[in-house]
């Protein structure tokens, strides 16, 4: 399974809705603390983009001498429609400075340096430490995930529902009807939840980690023949 870090690491450098958490602006609106682009340093930093009028660049700018302690709150929602849709949160925490000359003009470039991360996901809520997120990795399919759960859905929806046939010791709570959505999908493997009166997730691992959308056609294409035999 991924780390805690690298769970972090690929919500802060996925497409997910973030806001930018500062002390002091709780009257700000949240669109005006959504960064409009964000990216991870070579040495672990999170660089966030912003309008040079908003409230978190004269927040930074005014705090040039002393430390501003901010925290980006990323909220991973499901791209399929799917009962409980929201899938996890990370939180990247620490201070806050302005970066001159790297930024558009009217945009202004703001540098977190990660003090403490922590992520409450599927997998579970796990603390992550600056050193581990600055050495995890991306999950490869992070850029890809949206568009193939939301294909999976609406084109292979048979063979998801399929996987019925792989539950196992899960099967016992598996009722005739239940619809199964392909939730989410990372180099280990895919997660279906099945809906109905019951809802429950399962996990299917793939038979080794895929690095690329070549080796993700082979791991599905054995997953689904796995299921229909």
């Amino acid at each position: 399974m991924p780390s805690a870090a690298e769970r972090t690491r690929t919500l802060v450098q996925s497409t997910c809705s973030a806001v930018l958490l500062i002390p002091g602006l709780d009257g700000a609106r949240p669109e005006q603390l959504a960064p409009e682009a964000r990216v991870v340093g070579p040495d672990g930093e999170v660089f966030l983009l912003f309008p040079a009028d908003s409230p978190a660049v004269r927040a930074a700018t005014h705090a040039q001498d002393d430390e501003l302690s901010a925290v980006l709150e990323l909220t991973d929602v499901a791209p399929v429609s799917v009962p409980h849709r929201i899938r996890g949160r990370a939180w990247v925490s620490g201070w806050l400075t302005c970066v001159p000359g790297l930024a558009e003009p009217g945009l202004m470039m703001l540098r977190l340096e990660v003090g403490e991360a922590s992520v409450d996901d599927l997998w579970g809520a796990e603390n992550v430490e600056p050193e581990e997120f600055t050495r995890a990795s991306v999950d490869p399919l992070v850029g890809h995930e949206t568009e193939l759960l939301q294909h999976l859905h609406s084109t292979h929806s048979e063979q998801v529902q399929g996987l019925c046939g792989l539950l196992g010791e899960k099967a016992e709570v598996y009722e005739n009807g239940q619809r199964a959505v392909p939730l989410a999908l990372d180099r280990f493997g895919l997660r279906v939840r099945f809906t109905g009166e019951r809802c429950f997730d399962v996990r299917f691992d793939f038979p080794s980690p895929v690095r690329d959308l070549t080796e993700l056609r082979r791991a599905m294409h054995t997953l689904f023949e796995a299921a229909s035999h």
